[in-house]
C-alpha cells in the first residue's frame, strides 16, 4: 500500500510550508507572497480586479469520478474565468481548503500538483490562503486578484442594440462530460465490479474535469484594440448569461440557434443520448468561455479570429431576447433554454 502521511504528523503550518515550498513569485506586482502574516501586492498603477468562489463537495464536484490533481487545476481556472471576464489580466491567487481526516498529506500533495499547473499556465501567483479542517468533505475557496488599465475594465451592463452577440470556443460539451461521468457512478454504485466506460469520450470529459480559461481572447482584444462593449464568462450555460447580459446593459437579443458553436464530438454524443445538442448548449453551463458584445464597426476584426462565434445582435429592450431555431421560427429564451412546446 501506498504511503500515507496524517495531516496531524506536520500540523497546520507544517502542512502549508509542505503544500506551497516550490512555489515561485512570477509577477512584479507581488511584493510579498506566501509566509508571513498578509501578502503584498502593487498593481504599478493599474486598477486590481478581485473574484472570489466556493467549491463544495458533493455540490460543485464529485471525487468519485474527479482526480484531485484536475479539481485543483480546475478550482483555480473558475476562478481566472472570471477575471479574464472583466476583461483583466489575472496575477495573484489565495487558495483556502477545508477537509477531513480522509485525506492525506499525499492527496493534498496531489490537489496542490493541479492548483500549480494552472498558476503555471497562466502565469499566476499563488500569495497566500488557508487550510482548516471540515467535519466531512472537501471545501475549497479561492480568491482571483487581476490588474487592468483605468477605463479598459468590461462590465455586463454596457451592451447597446445593435452590438453583435459573440462566444468564444465550443459550448455544451461539459455538461455532456457531466452526464457521461454521472452515469457511470450510477452503474459503479449499482455493480461495482464494473469498469467505467467512458466510450473515449476524452472531449467531453475533459471539458468537464479540466475546462481552461480564455487568455487567449482577452490577448486578441489587447492586440486588435477591441474593447467590448459587455462581457462574462459561460459557468451556468448560454441562454442565463444571454439573459444577464440583456438584463443588466437593459437591451433585447436575438440569437440564431444555427450559429451556436458545439463541437462535432460533442453533437455526436448528445445524438447518443437523444438529447438536443442545442439544448446543452444554451443550458449545460461549466464550459468557462467568454460571451462578449462588440458594436458592428469591430466586426471584420473579430473574424480573424476563429476561436470566435457571432451568435446574435442585441435589440431594444421591447423586443425582448429570443432565439431563432434552425427552421426559422422563434422562441423567448429562458434560462432553461427555451420551451419548444409554447406557443
Amino acid at each position: 500500500m501506498e504511503n500515507r502521511t496524517e495531516i496531524s504528523d506536520l500540523g497546520e503550518f507544517g502542512l502549508i510550508d509542505h503544500l506551497t515550498k516550490n512555489f515561485e513569485i512570477r509577477n512584479a506586482s507581488t511584493i510579498l507572497g506566501i509566509g508571513d502574516d498578509a501578502a503584498v501586492i502593487d498593481h504599478f498603477g493599474k486598477q486590481t480586479v478581485v473574484s472570489t468562489d466556493m467549491l463544495v463537495e458533493g455540490v460543485h464536484f464529485d471525487l468519485m469520478y474527479t482526480p484531485l490533481r484536475h479539481l485543483g487545476y480546475k478550482s483555480v481556472i473558475v476562478n481566472l474565468s472570471d477575471i479574464y471576464a472583466m476583461n483583466a489580466t489575472p496575477t495573484q491567487i489565495t487558495m483556502n481548503i477545508a477537509f477531513s481526516n480522509r485525506f492525506s498529506v499525499e492527496a493534498l500533495d496531489e490537489f496542490y500538483e493541479g492548483v500549480f499547473a494552472a498558476c503555471e499556465k497562466y502565469n499566476v501567483d499563488l500569495i497566500g490562503g488557508d487550510t482548516t479542517s471540515s467535519n466531512k468533505g472537501f471545501i475549497i475557496s479561492v480568491t482571483a486578484i487581476g490588474e487592468i488599465t483605468p477605463g479598459k475594465a468590461v462590465k455586463r451592463s454596457g451592451a447597446q442594440p445593435g452590438d453583435l452577440l459573440c462566444v468564444s470556443g465550443f459550448l455544451g460539451g461539459a455538461f455532456l462530460g457531466l452526464t457521461i461521468l454521472e452515469r457511470e457512478k450510477k452503474i459503479y454504485l449499482e455493480s461495482p465490479g464494473v469498469q467505467p466506460d467512458l466510450e473515449e469520450q476524452q472531449y467531453i470529459v475533459g471539458r468537464m474535469l479540466k475546462p481552461e480559461a480564455r487568455k487567449d481572447i482577452i490577448e486578441f482584444f489587447e492586440q486588435q484594440n477591441i474593447v467590448p462593449t459587455s462581457m462574462m464568462d459561460v459557468s451556468d450555460g448560454l441562454s442565463s448569461e444571454t439573459l444577464h447580459i440583456c438584463k443588466q446593459s437593459m437591451v433585447g437579443c436575438k440569437i440564431y440557434e444555427d450559429k451556436i458553436p458545439i463541437h462535432d464530438d460533442a453533437k455526436q454524443f448528445a445524438y447518443k443520448l437523444e438529447l438536443d445538442p442545442t439544448a446543452c448548449a444554451l443550458s449545460g453551463g461549466e464550459d468557462y468561455e467568454l460571451l462578449f458584445t462588440i458594436p458592428q464597426s469591430e466586426h471584420d476584426k473579430i473574424v480573424l479570429n476563429e476561436e470566435i462565434s457571432v451568435i446574435g445582435y442585441l435589440t431594444d429592450i421591447e423586443e425582448g431576447v429570443h432565439i431563432i431555431t434552425k427552421g426559422g421560427s422563434t422562441h423567448k429564451l429562458t434560462a432553461q433554454g427555451w420551451n419548444a412546446f409554447a406557443q
